[in-house]
């Protein structure tokens, strides 16, 4: 689940400081440590993959922030848990990130068509 099917314009969410504080300036800190609470005001793609936020802060300062670096809260201020993408919760991506593939030297090995298909796999698998 993404957080476009969670979170709209005018959602609140709550800032985890120590998560983005490394990239924030003073002003917007001190803003974070007066209030967390921000005040959703867009959404921004940040890397071509991931969706980030700009937030309306309590010193009326915008700033964008990561998804993984908010909670959402819901109409009582209370987080609402958070969801991994559907791809996480895939059995079979589980066991694929556990693969490992050893380089294989001999000829008999080379041909071996399940070491073959283990390398396929293994490579394969950062692109999913």
């Amino acid at each position: 689940m993404s957080i476009l099917d969670i979170a709209k314009i005018g959602n609140f969410v709550q800032v985890n400081l120590e998560l983005s504080k490394d990239r924030l300036n003073k002003e917007i800190i001190d803003a974070i440590n007066v209030s967390s609470i921000g005040k959703i005001s867009d959404f921004k793609i940040t890397d071509g993959k991931g969706i980030g936020v700009v937030l309306q802060l309590s010193n009326g300062k915008e700033q964008w922030f990561f998804e993984d670096e908010i909670d959402i809260l819901d109409e009582n201020g209370d987080v609402i848990k958070k969801f991994n993408d559907a791809k996480d919760n895939n059995l079979i991506f589980d066991i694929l990130r556990k693969l490992k593939y050893e380089n294989k030297n001999k000829i008999s090995e080379l041909l071996n068509p399940i070491n073959f298909f283990l390398w396929l796999v293994v490579s394969f698998k950062d692109i999913f």
